[in-house]
């Protein structure tokens, strides 16, 4: 198996004013037009807060 030459990239969506959807649609929205150039897109959620 021939090993990858690029590097990873990551790239962070955080908000605190934002909700928890309105990043995941900014997320997916970016995802898809980097997709879309031809890059590969794995996409992870996480808001590290809890809601009392």
């Amino acid at each position: 198996m021939e090993k990858s030459k690029h590097q990873t990239k990551y790239i962070f969506v955080t908000g605190g004013v934002v909700s928890g959807l309105g990043k995941g649609i900014i997320a997916a929205s970016l995802g898809r037009i980097l997709k879309e150039r031809g890059l590969r897109i794995t996409l992870q959620k996480f808001d590290p807060y809890i809601n009392v």
